[in-house]
């Protein structure tokens, strides 16, 4: 499915920046020093690409199209994929409270930057997993091909209307920057 396919794709940046986020807490965590603010662009990436580009067009197109062909949008993977993003946003807010408290100086953040991001990147990689193996099939299953086709051009609306020419090209070289740093 070619919407799908997207979606997939748009996994391979997110991995990247999760990969970034690993390694800067176990950097972290063998005392070694990483900038802070490395930690503040990935909540910048994680915000603007992972929930304003990514999960937009999941919640505004995909799961939409789903429910309307049956999926439950409470309970299910659905509800689950939804609870999910919610988490990570919150993970995302004390990621960058945690990892500003760092930048200012106060070390007794750090411990809080190195649980908070190894936290977000494991429900990220396990919120990958469902979406590839479960979720992604089934909307393939469900959805008939004119319908695959609107959650694909709706996809397109929301890159290109709603979030804006450029956006998505400006989270793909802030995780390029991020992986160069610290990948």
């Amino acid at each position: 499915m070619k919407a799908t396919d997207e979606l997939m794709s748009e996994h391979r940046v997110i991995e990247r920046v999760i990969a970034v986020l690993e390694n800067g807490a176990l950097q972290l965590e063998q005392g070694k020093a990483v900038r802070p603010g490395l930690f503040i662009e990935a909540t910048d990436f994680s915000k603007g690409f992972t929930d304003g580009c990514h999960h937009k067009k999941e919640e505004g197109v995909l799961f939409p199209a789903m429910v309307t062909h049956g999926v439950p949008n409470q309970g299910g993977p659905v509800g689950m994929m939804l609870a999910e993003h919610e988490q990570g946003r919150l993970l995302t807010r004390a990621l960058r409270s945690a990892a500003q408290r760092l930048e200012s100086g106060d070390g007794s953040a750090t411990q809080e930057v190195i649980n908070t991001a190894r936290s977000y990147s494991q429900l990220l990689r396990q919120h990958i997993m469902k979406e590839v193996r479960i979720l992604f099939p089934m909307a393939a299953q469900v959805l008939p091909p004119a319908e695959q086709d609107r959650v694909a051009d709706g996809f397109e609306h929301i890159e290109h209307e709603e979030t804006g020419e450029g956006v998505h090209e400006k989270y793909l070289a802030l995780a390029d920057k991020l992986t160069g740093e610290l990948g």
